[in-house]
C-alpha cells in the first residue's frame, strides 16, 4: 500500500465513519495501478544475495548470524537501498515470521539478523520509528524471546509490538473472495509494512513465503484454508507490497509451518529483495527444493497470483541483479 493511500484512506475513513469508503481507495479486484506495477525507469527490482564464502557446517554454525547481516545489508543495497522505500520520518513496520516457540537453527521463524540488519537501515535511511512484530500462534511472550527477533530488533531501536486482539479493526478489503477482514492498526496505519517471511515448508498450502506471511496481519485466519489462492490474492491486494526481503538462510524443507526438527532444515544462504511479490514467491519455492508434484497447491496460489495481476512467476524477465557475498 503507497505511503499516501494508508494515511489518507485512514483519515477519510474515519471522517466518513462508514467501512464503504475505505473499499474506494483500492484499485478494483485483480489489478494494480500501471504506476505500481511498472518500476522506475532503471530501477531494480529484485535482488538475490548468495553466500559465496566458507559454507556453514550445519545450521547451527556460529557464523551464520554475520552471514546473514552480510545477505541483507548486500540485497538491499544492489535493490537501491532502504532510503530507496523509507522517507524521513516514516513510521515502519517491519513483519517478519514469528509464529512458533522455535529457536532461530529450526528455520521456524524469520531470522533475527535478517530483521534487525532491516531495522538498522530504516533508521538509517531516516525513519521516525521501526515497529516489529507478527499475530503469533504459539503464545506470543513465548515466539518473540526464543526466535531470538525481538531482542535483535530491539537491540536496533525498534519497538517489539504484541498483537492485542481487542484491538483488531474491520476492514473492507474490496477482494473476489474476502470482503471484509479483521486487521492490526499498526501495520495498516504505518507508512511503509516490510514484509520479512522465511522459506518454509506448510503441511496445507506446500509453502509459506511473502503472500502467506501477510496472514501474520489478521486475525481470524480459518477462512483462508479453505481457498488459499483467491483469499492471498485479495489480502495481497490490499496491503499492496512496496517491498518485501526474503529470509533463505536456513530453510524448512519438511513438517512446517512449525518444524522442530533439526533434520528438516537446510542451509541456503541466500536472501533476497524485490518490489514484485510473486517473484519474490517463485525464488522462495524453488529454493525449498521439493518436486514439482510436492507443491502443486503453491504453485497454483503463485499462478493465481500473477493472474490476478500481482506480479511475475518468472523472476528472471524481472531487472534482476545476483550477488556472490563472501
Amino acid at each position: 500500500m503507497s505511503q499516501y493511500s494508508r494515511r489518507g484512506f485512514l483519515a477519510h475513513s474515519a471522517a466518513a465513519g462508514v467501512l464503504a469508503l475505505q473499499a474506494e481507495t483500492f484499485l478494483a479486484p485483480g489489478t494494480l495501478s500501471a504506476a505500481e506495477k511498472a518500476p522506475a525507469a532503471g530501477a531494480v527490482q529484485m535482488t538475490i544475495a548468495r553466500w559465496n564464502g566458507p559454507a556453514p557446517k550445519d545450521a547451527t554454525d556460529p557464523a551464520i548470524p554475520k552471514i546473514a547481516t552480510q545477505l541483507t545489508q548486500e540485497a538491499m543495497e544492489k535493490l537501491g537501498g532502504m532510503a530507496r522505500f523509507v522517507k524521513k520520518g516514516d513510521v515502519v513496520f517491519v513483519k517478519p515470521n514469528i509464529g512458533w516457540d522455535r529457536k532461530p537453527e529450526l528455520a521456524g521463524n524469520t531470522n533475527p539478523e535478517v530483521v534487525a540488519a532491516i531495522v538498522k537501515m530504516c533508521f538509517d535511511a531516516g525513519a521516525k520509528a521501526v515497529k516489529v512484530g507478527d499475530n503469533s500462534v504459539h503464545v506470543a511472550t513465548r515466539t518473540y524471546e526464543t526466535s531470538g527477533i525481538a531482542a535483535a530488533a530491539k537491540a536496533q531501536g525498534a519497538e517489539i509490538v504484541f498483537f492485542d486482539k481487542a484491538r483488531y479493526k474491520e476492514f473492507a478489503i474490496g477482494g473476489e473472495r474476502i470482503k471484509t477482514l479483521l486487521l492490526y492498526p499498526d501495520v495498516i496505519e504505518s507508512d511503509l509494512v516490510i514484509n520479512v517471511p522465511i522459506v518454509k515448508h506448510h503441511v496445507l498450502a506446500n509453502a509459506t513465503i511473502c503472500m502467506k506471511n501477510y496472514m501474520g496481519v489478521m486475525d481470524n485466519r480459518a477462512p483462508f484454508h479453505q481457498d488459499f489462492s483467491a483469499c492471498l490474492a485479495d489480502l495481497t491486494r490490499f496491503m499492496k507490497p512496496k517491498l518485501c526481503v526474503l529470509d533463505a538462510v536456513r530453510v524448512l524443507k519438511d513438517h512446517g509451518p512449525v518444524g522442530g526438527n533439526p533434520a528438516d532444515v537446510v542451509v541456503k544462504t541466500t536472501v533476497a529483495a524485490g518490489v514484485d511479490i510473486v517473484a519474490l514467491d517463485a525464488l522462495g519455492l524453488e529454493l525449498l527444493g521439493k518436486e514439482p508434484g510436492e507443491v502443486k497447491k503453491a504453485r497454483a496460489i503463485i499462478k493465481y497470483a500473477e493472474q490476478a495481476g500481482l506480479g511475475k512467476v518468472d523472476y528472471r524477465s524481472l531487472a534482476l541483479k545476483e550477488i556472490a557475498v563472501s
